[in-house]
């Protein structure tokens, strides 16, 4: 009969018992009902709105509950590994409001980053080797791949189980002298698993019935480092994690880990599977969000076009909880961390994540922003993404603030604001630097007339004017000129004007803004100040 001890003792001789980090590691000193996330990227290179969407789920259990949220970072495979990725991620999750208690350099459970935990590891697979519920593997990828072929041809689940795991009994001798003469070998859980069900409430999607795991999967590779199953087990027991929060391409896997959670003696955290980012194509289908079709799945795309942390937490609960939207109507300036959030709110069966539906929920966000926190959040985006104008911007503090609140309040306030790189392109013309003519001016106005218009338009400007003497002075400009004073008044009788007055005002707002369309000209001529008001009508006559 094998003696696991000494199999055990051959392939890790001089390591430390799984009860040192048990007491290393203990129970965390936390409220009861009190919630332990992670989040567990891997350091690709490539930050998606799926990592953001799992953190911010993440973040509110943990806060809602005066628990922990932990960085893990899952850095064992080597080929993936990007230099400057966990920086990236940190920064990008950091953009948007998302921090943590733990990790992944500061922590009572580290290390953080797996790829320093692999004595750990190995302890806790030596104890299984100890129990025979693990064992070393001597096949080789042509081997295993003969196999496969076989498993092909006769129809059969691939893998490795049952006959098809030729070392699950290996000899003690045979095993020594295959180490000895420095053949690779990997390790191998020994599945009890066979035709029967496992049954698992998962936080999201409720009861989960599915078959229980029979592949004897790799726990440790040639290295001795660790395959994710078998790291993601236990570092969630040893950190104490009681809600695993992941997407539903993890839903096949549970198995695995619902064995191994159950042979290594750990207390199963709760499973939350989430649904799926979708959205729609153009023929109204819904579709998984494609690192190579949509741009907007790397959160680097809102990073760069300056979206407001507020506003993309506002709209990703919109899609976690299906009774968001009824609580901000009941508490429309309330804040969002007031919100009861609830995994059992979530959708299990996709979510449509919808651009245009953010874009409209930004505009009713930034709305509520002060001035100066909004031109603030500006400065800083722009020291990143368009360094350029930093200096415009910082220039003249009240200048910008009154740029960023023309019609604002009032009872039917602005709201085209959306994005820092989009509110730049709306104001730019505020800028010398940046104005430039766009548009072009109305039909109905002939180039002689513009001039006409911009002369008389330069001799009755009074920078003092209220905006109503200011329209009355535009009006009385438009009839000498034979425009009529009032848009009703050409639409009745087309023949007796050559416009109307709103073709004469687009005329004096693409000189002064070099666009047709704008915010009221009247208060946009107040914050350009008279000098500025006048040279731009100046420049603009021909």
């Amino acid at each position: 009969m094998l003696d696991y001890n000494e199999l055990a003792e051959l392939l890790f001789p001089n390591i430390k018992k799984p009860e040192y980090y048990e007491e290393l590691y203990p129970e965390r000193n936390i409220k009861s009902g009190a919630k332990v996330t992670r989040l567990a990227p891997s350091p690709t290179g490539f930050i998606h709105i799926g990592n953001l969407y799992g953190a911010f789920v993440d973040e509110r259990l943990a806060r809602q509950s005066d628990g922990v949220f932990f960085l893990r970072i899952e850095d064992t495979d080597e080929k993936r590994y990007v230099d400057g990725a966990v920086d990236a991620i940190i920064s990008s999750l950091a953009f948007f409001g998302i921090d943590f208690d733990e990790g992944p350099k500061d922590g009572a459970y580290g290390p953080y980053y797996q790829s320093e935990r692999t004595d750990i590891y190995q302890s806790f697979a030596k104890r299984m080797i100890a129990l025979g519920q693990a064992y070393p593997c001597f096949l080789t990828e042509d081997e295993i791949a003969g196999i496969r072929k076989e498993q092909e041809k006769g129809k059969e689940t691939p893998g490795i189980y049952g006959k098809w795991a030729v070392n699950r009994d290996i000899s003690f001798e045979q095993a020594k002298t295959n180490i000895s003469s420095g053949i690779p070998y990997v390790i191998r859980l020994k599945s009890k698993g066979g035709s029967g069900q496992i049954h698992v409430e998962d936080g999201i999607r409720g009861l989960l019935s599915m078959p229980e795991n029979d592949q004897d999967i790799v726990i440790l590779k040639t290295n001795g480092v660790p395959t994710y199953h078998f790291a993601h087990v236990v570092d969630d027991h040893l950190m104490r994690t009681t809600h695993v929060v992941r997407g539903e391409e993890w839903l096949s896997s549970l198995p695995v880990h619902v064995e191994l959670f159950n042979m290594l003696g750990f207390t199963l955290p709760v499973f939350c599977h989430t649904a799926q980012l979708l959205k729609l194509d153009a023929e109204g289908n819904r579709r998984k969000l494609s690192k190579r079709e949509d741009p907007e799945l790397s959160l680097e795309y809102y990073m760069r076009k300056g979206y407001h942390p507020k506003a993309l937490r506002e709209y990703l609960l919109t899609i976690l909880n299906s009774n968001f939207e009824e609580w901000r109507d009941k508490n429309p300036d309330g804040d969002i961390f007031g919100f009861p959030f609830s995994v059992e709110k979530m959708s299990s069966s996709g979510a449509l994540f919808d651009l245009n539906k953010l874009n409209d929920i930004c505009k009713d966000v930034l709305l509520k922003i002060p001035a100066d926190s909004l031109r603030k959040f500006i400065i800083n985006w722009s020291k990143t993404f368009k360094p350029e104008v930093t200096s415009l911007l910082e220039n003249d503090e009240v200048y910008i603030e009154k740029i960023l609140d023309i019609g604002r309040s009032g009872n039917n306030p602005r709201k085209d604001l959306i994005y820092a790189e989009q509110i730049f392109e709306c104001v730019n013309y505020f800028f010398d630097e940046y104005f430039t003519v766009t548009d072009e001016i109305p039909q109905n106005v002939t180039g002689s007339d513009a001039n006409a218009i911009l002369s008389a338009y330069l001799e009755t400007y009074d920078h003092g004017d209220d905006q109503a003497k200011w329209f009355e002075k535009i009006r009385a400009l438009s009839a000498a000129l034979g425009y009529a004073a009032r848009p009703k008044d050409f639409k009745n009788d087309p023949d007796k004007y050559k416009g109307h007055v709103g073709d004469v005002s687009t005329v004096i707002r693409i000189a002064l803004m070099g666009r047709s369309q704008s915010p009221d000209i009247w208060e946009i001529q107040q914050i350009l100040g008279e000098r500025r008001t006048r040279q731009r009508i100046e420049m603009s006559l021909k």
